[in-house]
């Protein structure tokens, strides 16, 4: 009977062992902007994981912030998530700043590494690059109001300080990881990726009980559409785009046969449709920017003075501003974008496309069509039947409705075939 034990004990031990063995961890790196494709690489990952049967996703996070519509999307895929989710800021000196607050707050389990930071969730604008600039007052407030009642319910709902999550909204505030866990913001601190399993082992998150102290780590990648997304799929570079799609194509009407501006114009015009129909464009804004160039190419054909230059000028610049939804910030295009965007395009259409549409106006310099409007002296009389002229050192066969005598001063009006039509020139 004892041998019986001390096999069941052993078999009981070694199965033990394989379960842990066989445990897995699914593991992302979120690392600058959140932008559009951020949502679609975590949507992503949660399903992997949750098929695979892995304990939990880990998401490796160090950003400074993003937009607010992404960031939303992110915490609602959490929310509906049956997995559970470990937000773990690091490395060092990383932090989760403005749009990082919200996700790891609103993670099942959040964890920081030393000497990284959280906070400053004030509503900015993530430029170009992630660069942060500052939206105006009436947004901020407006901003302000609708993220801090989020962060709120966030916080509650996760059982984490919501004084601190609406002072971080609404001051400013930033703390570091150790304060951070004194204040219960987030849940422990690990020094890196194996102490944060084996501190999260055995916690219970909804139904299931982690066990991490011997997972496995299987890292998800981003994939290429995803990273396509990250780099372009963002206001400025739209709005730089739609820039090329205006100086190719037009710059190929306006000196026909250069080939190579049509050929970047067409990409970047199938690539902005493309863009149109996950960023929120506002169509009064593509209309104004379209009827600028309108503008800009009547001023050449018409005598306005430069008035209509003036309003292809005032046209994109209210164009520009108006190009996407403003109700979320990180879709506001900045001054320091627009203004130079809106002198280059004048300079552009008022000296290259002008300079090449009333070339294309000037008379033939090449040509039998150069003749045209020269008065030459009548070699021989010209009726309607026969007559001979002497133009540009050779000699012209010549016919004129009305006679025309010997020496009699003529005027080319036209050419058929090999034959010079001229009328008398008084």
């Amino acid at each position: 009977m004892r041998r019986w034990i001390l096999m069941a004990a052993a078999t009981l031990a070694f199965a033990t062992e394989c379960l842990h063995a066989a445990s897995q961890v699914s593991l992302i790196k979120v690392d600058g902007a959140i932008g559009p494709s951020t949502p679609l690489y975590i949507s992503r990952a949660i399903a992997l994981a949750t098929t695979r049967g892995d304990q939990a996703l880990i998401i490796q996070l160090d950003t400074p912030g993003g937009w607010v519509s992404s960031t939303k999307d992110i915490i609602q895929s959490f929310y509906d998530s049956k997995l559970p989710i470990v937000v773990y800021v690091a490395p060092a000196p990383g932090m989760a700043g403005s749009a990082g607050v919200f996700i790891t707050m609103a993670a099942d389990i959040a964890a920081m590494a030393p000497h990284t930071s959280i906070g400053a969730a004030h509503p900015v604008n993530i430029g170009l690059g992630g660069n942060v600039e500052k939206v105006d007052e009436t947004m901020k407030t407006k901003m302000e109001n609708a993220l801090s009642a989020m962060i709120e319910t966030i916080a509650e709902k996760r059982h984490r300080n919501a004084e601190w999550a609406k002072a971080a909204v609404r001051e400013s505030v930033a703390i570091t990881a150790e304060t951070a866990l004194k204040s219960n913001v987030v849940d422990l601190i690990a020094a890196d990726l194996p102490d944060l399993l084996n501190q999260i082992d055995g916690r219970k998150v909804g139904e299931k009980t982690l066990k991490t102290a011997d997972a496995q780590v299987a890292e998800i990648t981003m994939t290429a559409r995803e990273k396509f997304a990250q780099v372009f799929l963002r206001p400025e570079m739209m709005f730089l785009l739609i820039l090329v799609v205006m100086y190719g194509v037009i710059g190929e009407l306006s000196n026909p046969g250069v080939i190579l501006p049509g050929v970047a114009g067409a990409i970047a015009l199938v690539l902005v449709l493309y863009m149109s129909a996950i960023l929120p464009v506002n169509w009064a804004g593509m209309a104004l920017i379209g009827l600028a160039i309108a503008f800009f190419i009547g001023d050449v054909y018409a005598t306005s003075h430069g008035a209509l230059t003036v309003g292809g000028i005032v046209s994109f610049f209210l164009g520009a501003l108006l190009l996407f939804d403003r109700s979320d910030p990180a879709f506001r295009l900045s001054l320091g974008l627009i203004i130079p965007s809106t002198l280059v395009t004048t300079l552009f259409f008022v000296f290259v496309v002008g300079a090449g549409l009333r070339a294309q106006r000037l008379p033939a310099r090449t040509g039998t069509q150069t003749m045209f409007g020269q008065v030459v002296p009548a070699l021989t009389r010209i009726d309607a039947t026969s007559g001979k002229v002497f133009i540009e050192g050779e000699t012209w066969n010549a016919v004129s409705e009305t006679a025309v005598e010997k020496d009699q001063p003529v005027e080319i009006a036209g050419i058929e075939g090999l034959t010079l039509k001229v009328k008398p020139k008084t």
